[in-house]
């Protein structure tokens, strides 16, 4: 078995991977700001060589739409390069960063090519929207009187879960590149996508679609976020909510 080293390991996706992969019997490092045994921050990259060292397999889940990741990636690289034991780099991405012009898409994309740079041996995985993140959308949006949400913009939610066990099938020292993507089981506009949600979880709300502008909107209509040739999720967002209502 290997020693495997999960970035963001305390968090919604971080730490399901670290499960299935101490189930499957591998020896497994969690790194995040707050882990008690490898308190590390990617953005300065203290503690990160100490944490590093042995390891054959790093899967990277740490990420903030707050920016940071490319900064963080650099120090990953550095410090995997400095060991030398790393053989696999796991990095989790998002469809459409190459098409969306989100400016988290983008750093998520000059991501993917820091990473691919260097000639580590890596394995890159593009998902859609977890069914969490559509959830939080949709309760945001349901803060207010009505609950708006972007009109024409489709989404294939995914469950984090099923992502999890993907990353943990591909965290083996062997290296695979750029994997096929792995979008969820259905195509759904999000005000539909919101009223199923409002309807489990017992709200009785009136979604509008809200129509808006720019190149962004524009690159989501179009399905730039969509992979309708990859429907390898199995878990519907009505069922998702539907666990949420109970």
């Amino acid at each position: 078995m290997s020693t495997i080293l999960v970035t963001g390991g305390t968090g919604n996706l971080g730490s399901l991977v670290t499960a299935r992969l101490r189930v499957a019997g591998h020896e497994v490092r969690v790194l995040s700001r707050h882990a008690p045994e490898h308190p590390v921050d990617l953005r300065n990259g203290n503690g990160l060589d100490a944490a590093m060292a042995g390891a054959e397999v790093v899967v990277h889940c740490a990420s903030s739409p707050r920016g940071g990741d490319e900064e963080a990636a650099r120090h990953l690289i550095a410090a995997a390069g400095r060991a030398g034991t790393v053989r696999n780099l796991v990095y989790i991405s998002i469809v459409g960063v190459d098409v969306v012009p989100l400016r988290y898409y983008k750093s998520k994309l000059r991501v993917e090519r820091l990473l691919e740079e260097p000639g580590l041996g890596v394995t890159i995985l593009r998902t859609t929207q977890f069914h969490d993140l559509v959830a939080q959308l949709v309760d945001t949006a349901a803060k207010l009187p009505v609950v708006p949400l972007p009109s024409g913009v489709r989404v294939q939610p995914i469950a984090v879960e099923e992502v999890a066990g993907r990353l943990a099938e591909l965290a083996a020292p062997a290296p695979s590149g750029r994997v096929p993507d792995m979008g969820g089981p259905e195509i759904a506009t999000l005000p539909d996508l919101g009223r199923t949600y409002l309807a489990a979880t017992g709200r009785r709300r009136r979604v509008v679609p809200l129509p808006l502008w720019g190149k962004t909107y524009a690159a989501f209509r179009r399905g730039g976020n969509l992979a309708p040739s990859h429907a390898a999720g199995r878990e519907t967002f009505a069922q998702y909510a539907a666990r949420r209502g109970r």
